[in-house]
């Protein structure tokens, strides 16, 4: 291949018509360009008008993938000027459209692909890379089990990496030359994906126990050993696999999961904003979570570890939360409850006067009064009447967070929460909300979207240098984010929007690089930490002298 062709295909050092005449003449790309030279302000302006021509959300992602094939700097600088209108097209909930349709349109993959098939290909496959281990600050992995609402995807799941790793970028600055996108494929259940001739992935049903498990180690172990200073982001992965392999390894690889940690965190930061206008504490605090997935009991864990940290012991703590699943409320007579579920299963007896089972969701919250009202069941409507009723009938100002998504499996509309509420639920939830108006006051209604939380999050274990996530860290990311708003307005947003998302991230950053400290994880100390954080930030600017590929 000619260098200038070579120069012109390398996304990460191709800068198309901003190439200046010298540089064109240097790089032998004379005459491979039209003769104008535009700055990066004048490109950006151009593609995101090409950007507004494609007629729907699937089309302009594949706009997108496609300029970021050609042109890195440049799609981080459109999406960075668009970034609140672009993250609903880069991820969530476009990217559900294209990985449907993944291997149909398969284009080219920016990912690393590892076979459970073939295990002894790992190592192999990441020294295609050549990356050393100072290289690579981040790893985001898949196997495509539980995405998004869609279910099984298998290695047509592989843009949840690509694209989570493009929020890291966009959001925190993460250098997108130092990260690695990873699907695991283990096969898929998805008996569509087996019978699609076109399907890329294995051919056979999705493995599972001690050999996935033993996969997933001889992963953990290669990554370590490759990258060491590495963090290792694991996503949408099935609801048992995802709480086991987190609780399994966390002592001894620098993991994150966003489905159970992230969630759980920015859940925290909602209801952190919601206990300042409460005045109460978390030792105050009744929760009840409907739906009780990897996702639910994840926000059960987070916020009943910051019951403890308020001065309950870790028993009370858990006795203050109530999981409802598809049987009804979660107890200890129910035959082959995950372990997940075991330690909030409440006691058969103390419901035995509830009524018959299954005990329904309008029952326990007459009975418990929560002050926390939690949904993750996609169970549209879920929330009736009655239900936001009792609610605020039990206490004063609730917290209500509505959290499936899309819009037709969220629990409850917030406008008929507002108003079955009286206006007194203190509300944000999992998609994009119009304000409400009621009784002369507008109600903002935040988004709890994990993009608030962990690009900073792993900005700050990344500049920290800490050798795990811990609790004190996602505490501290959650307190930053409920630190961006002021909620002593009636009708204040319990979340920050994402419009200033670079900036929401930096401060994120810092606390958890704090933690990190105070948790005794932190192998990396600065004398100006805000400054660091500001320096690792990588910005879409091209380099003042491009290299030659």
């Amino acid at each position: 291949m000619d260098e200038a062709k070579k120069i012109l295909r390398d996304d990460a050092v191709n800068r198309g018509t901003a190439f200046t005449q010298e540089e064109r003449a240097s790089l032998g790309l004379v005459g491979r360009l039209p003769s104008a030279v535009e700055t990066l302000d004048q490109q950006a302006r151009r593609s995101y008008a090409q950007l507004q021509k494609q007629s729907t959300d699937l089309a302009k992602y594949i706009y997108l993938d496609s300029l970021h094939e050609r042109n890195e700097v440049l799609y981080y600088r459109v999406i960075a000027d668009h970034l609140s209108e672009l993250l609903p097209v880069v991820y969530d909930p476009t990217i559900g459209d294209a990985i449907e349709q993944w291997s149909q349109d398969y284009r080219q993959s920016r990912a690393v692909y590892l076979s459970i098939d073939h295990v002894d290909d790992i190592e192999i496959a990441f020294a295609t890379l050549e990356l050393g281990p100072e290289d690579v600050d981040l790893i985001v992995c898949s196997d495509a089990e539980e995405i998004l609402g869609i279910g099984d995807w298998g290695v047509n799941g592989t843009d949840i990496a690509v694209g989570k790793l493009a929020i890291y970028t966009a959001a925190a600055g993460i250098n997108p030359s130092r990260v690695i996108a990873v699907n695991l494929d283990v096969g898929t259940s998805n008996e569509a994906l087996l019978n699609d001739p076109f399907y890329l992935g294995n051919r056979h049903s999705r493995v599972r126990g001690e050999k996935y498990d033993k996969f997933i180690g001889t992963y953990l172990e290669t990554v370590e050993k490759l990258f060491p200073k590495a963090l290792l982001h694991f996503e949408d992965f099935g609801p048992s696999n995802a709480r086991r392999i987190l609780v399994d390894h966390a002592d001894k690889y620098r993991i994150f999961n966003d489905d159970l940690q992230g969630t759980g965190a920015i859940v925290m930061a909602a209801v952190i904003s919601g206990l300042k206008v409460t005045k109460q504490t978390f030792a105050d605090q009744r929760l009840v979570i409907f739906g009780a997935g990897t996702a639910g009991t994840g926000m059960a864990d987070q916020i009943s570890a910051a019951m403890s940290r308020a001065g309950l012991s870790d028993d009370e703590a858990r006795a203050r939360v109530w999981l409802i699943d598809r049987d009804g409320l979660v107890t200890d007579d129910m035959q082959d409850l995950p372990d997940y579920q075991q330690a909030y299963a409440r006691p058969a007896h103390e419901v035995a006067d509830w009524g018959g089972r299954p005990i329904d969701l309008l029952t326990v919250v007459q009975h418990v009064k929560p002050t926390i009202l939690i949904g993750t069941s996609t169970a549209h409507g879920a929330f009736t009447q009655d239900v936001v009723e009792a609610l605020s009938g039990g206490v004063e100002r609730p917290i209500l967070l509505p959290l499936s998504n899309p819009t037709s499996r969220i629990e409850v509309i917030p406008q008929d929460a507002i108003l079955w509420s009286k206006g007194q639920a203190l509300m944000a939830t999992g998609i994009p909300i119009k304000p409400v108006e009621y009784s002369g006051v507008t109600y903002r209604i935040g988004q709890c979207n994990n993009a608030l939380l962990y690009p900073g999050l792993g900005l700050g274990t990344i500049v920290s240098g800490s050798r795990h996530v811990t609790d004190g860290m996602l505490l501290a990311a959650a307190v930053a984010v409920a630190g961006q708003v002021d909620v002593s307005e009636r009708g204040a947003s319990l979340l920050p929007d994402v419009e200033n998302l670079r900036a929401s991230s930096a401060t994120v950053a810092v606390a958890v690089a704090k933690a990190a400290a105070d948790d005794g994880v932190a192998t990396v100390t600065h004398d100006d930490l805000v400054q660091a954080v500001q320096d690792a930030m990588w910005l879409p600017v091209y380099p003042a002298t491009p290299q030659n590929s």
